[in-house]
């Protein structure tokens, strides 16, 4: 397998950026993600590959919604925010309009272009990201919009590195009362 083909063909597909959000119990996560795509018609599906590494992972096992927020060519910011920091030991909606929808998932009012998911499915094939499969359960649209594209973002250094695979299910999980 040629690794450099590989990476070439994926830049080139230069993949459209979304903050992937969820809840369980009291604990929010959120992360940058650029791993996933519509996965059926009818009934309207959609998935997302999520970092072993990121807390928002940690926090999508235990939960039965996340949010996709689409990203346009003005969320450079919410880009660097949910791609760079770690919600292990931030608070990454603190200084944002956040309002709970379905399964209390936090919806970033700002971002006018999203789908809300019940996970129905989780697939672990052993690789660095887990796929969760959904079905749509809302789907706001603000109109047509310019992506922010992986291009766009290629300067942002991620909160986590691919290879970390922290444990418990999260931090602030273990000290819970």
């Amino acid at each position: 397998m040629n690794d450099d083909a590989f990476d070439q063909i994926m830049t080139s597909l230069d993949a459209r950026l979304i903050v992937v959000t969820t809840a369980a119990g009291n604990e929010r996560g959120g992360c940058l993600v650029g791993f996933h795509a519509q996965s059926s018609i009818d009934p309207q599906r959609y998935t997302v590959w999520l970092s072993k590494a990121n807390h928002t992972y940690r926090v999508a096992l235990r939960a039965t919604h996340l949010a996709v927020h689409f990203l346009s060519t003005d969320d450079l910011p919410l880009a660097e925010l949910f791609g760079t920091r770690t919600g292990d030991d931030a608070d990454k909606f603190a200084d944002l309009d956040v309002e709970a929808g379905p399964g209390g998932v936090p919806l970033l009012t700002d971002c006018p272009n999203r789908l809300v998911l019940h996970r129905t499915a989780l697939l672990d094939e052993g690789g660095d990201h887990v796929c969760l499969a959904a079905e749509t359960v809302e789907a706001h649209s603000g109109g047509p919009f310019d992506p922010l594209r992986l291009s766009h973002a290629t300067h942002l250094e991620p909160g986590h590195a691919n290879e970390e695979r922290p444990t418990p299910p999260t931090e602030r999980a273990l000290s819970a009362p």
